[in-house]
């Protein structure tokens, strides 16, 4: 597509051009899945709780997520008269803004990527630790106690489960020998009993894969983990002094963040746009093999949904000293343990043991 553009626009007109409309093509559907995820969520929760969930704007209620962003965008934006304005505006904006940024990096499919570089993975982790940027600021700009409290929770909570995240993906980098997260999906290829593709698969990684998907949880503020909007304690945390399309932004940014997760868990663990079988016809049986890769990888992404919905309508809240807890003296401990058995273990059949 780029050659194309290229070739009537020339190199660098043609080139803008195209990236523009692979950005769109990533950005509008990304902003209208969060729109149907929301709602999705609350007819999971109300489903857990026997309840009817959304139903009355629109068929079962597929328009409730739109009706609720028209009113949020009618109401007035009111900035506190002790807030610093110009930070309390752009926290938001920020939150948003890097929801958005990392899907650059990720691959829909094999070379349906905008930006198919040998660090994405990299590029992710940088990404999504600069959410906190955001709600350090609300916190501080809003010059109010318990937005403060929570920001203070969101860094020490976030900081605490980066750093378990991170040696959990080194074993992975490890096995796929690549920070490119393509060439990570293509490395689960027929991983386990040459039929099963998914480092998930593999006894070795299954529990890198399950300390990634509860770490994912409290690293997006998700329930159990929402230790910064515990309404019991802080009001509604860092966005208890915010309105209109500024409370709008950080719920865009929160699922936004929330869907990159369950993207990343598919890709690091799941094999990405490939089917779980290694079976020729998996590949393609929706008659195109890059509709059926996003088939797979979208699927991949709505089980994972599911079940961050299923545990935030089930589990409840923890303590905060028991978040701490879990993340340094459980998590960062097995996945210190799990860098040198994963390590050994290559070792070793590098040198034919």
């Amino acid at each position: 597509m780029t050659a194309w553009f290229q070739s009537f626009l020339g190199m660098e007109f043609g080139w803008f051009v195209a990236t523009l409309i692979f950005i769109l093509l990533i950005a509008l559907p990304l902003m209208l899945a969060v729109a149907m995820i929301i709602y999705a969520d609350r007819k999971i929760w109300a489903a857990m709780a026997l309840r009817r969930g959304p139903n009355v704007v629109g068929p079962i209620g597929l328009l409730q997520s739109f009706a609720d962003g028209l009113k949020v965008f009618l109401k007035e934006t009111i900035v506190p008269t002790s807030a610093n304005r110009g930070l309390f505006l752009i926290a938001p904006i920020i939150t948003f803004t890097v929801a958005l940024i990392a899907w650059a990096v990720v691959p829909f499919g094999d070379g349906v990527v905008l930006a198919n570089i040998n660090v994405g993975l990299l590029y992710l982790l940088a990404v999504s630790s600069l959410g906190v940027y955001g709600i350090i600021i609300a916190g501080w700009a809003s010059n109010s106690k318990y937005p403060f409290y929570s920001a203070l929770r969101a860094a020490a909570q976030m900081v605490s489960y980066e750093v378990s995240i991170g040696f959990v993906l080194i074993p992975v980098v490890l096995w796929a020998g690549t920070f490119n997260l393509s060439g990570i999906v293509l490395g689960q290829q027929a991983h386990v009993f040459d039929i099963l593709n998914g480092f998930g698969f593999n006894p070795l990684l299954f529990p890198l894969a399950v300390i990634f998907l509860i770490s994912a949880m409290a690293e997006t503020a998700r329930a159990p983990f929402d230790l910064t909007e515990a309404e019991s304690e802080l009001v509604a945390g860092f966005q208890t002094e915010y309105s209109s399309m500024a409370f709008a932004l950080f719920w865009l940014g929160e699922y936004g963040n929330v869907i990159l997760m369950c993207g990343m868990n598919a890709l690091l663990f799941w094999g990405g746009w490939l089917p779980p079988l290694d079976i020729p016809i998996l590949y393609d049986f929706l008659f195109n093999a890059t509709l059926t890769g996003l088939f797979w990888f979208f699927s991949k992404i709505l089980f994972f949904f599911f079940v961050f919905s299923w545990v935030k309508a089930t589990v409840p809240r923890y303590r905060y000293d028991q978040l701490m807890r879990l993340g340094w003296k459980i998590f960062l401990p097995i996945s210190l343990i799990w860098v040198f058995l994963v390590s050994g273990y290559l070792m070793l059949q590098r040198v034919g043991i």
